[in-house]
């Protein structure tokens, strides 16, 4: 007796939207996101506890952010290609986002 080969036609597979928990549990803290931000949507970020800033940076500069796959800012850096190598040096799968 043999066995039918099952195709995907025969699979009851329903589709179900991905939760963000879901999404964020795909990577774990090995897979970041990487995008180019305006130093303007940061600059409030940028200041001290007293409201002077602690770095001098342009507001119309274009910074890079670095997110954990929760969505949780974990850096700010100014170049691309460093937020990618910094990434990589804590072992973790930079990918970029638009």
């Amino acid at each position: 007796m043999t066995e039918s080969k099952k195709t995907l036609m025969d699979l009851d597979i329903t589709k179900k939207p991905i939760s963000s928990g879901e999404l964020a549990e795909l990577g774990g803290r090995k897979l970041v996101y990487i995008r180019a931000i305006p130093a303007s949507d940061v600059l409030d970020d940028l200041n001290d506890e007293f409201g002077a800033a602690e770095i001098d940076i342009e507001a119309d500069a274009t910074l890079y952010s670095v997110h954990a796959s929760d969505g949780e800012r974990i850096a700010l850096v100014g170049d691309r290609d460093l937020a990618f190598a910094a990434a990589r040096q804590y072992e973790m799968n930079p990918v970029s986002v638009h």
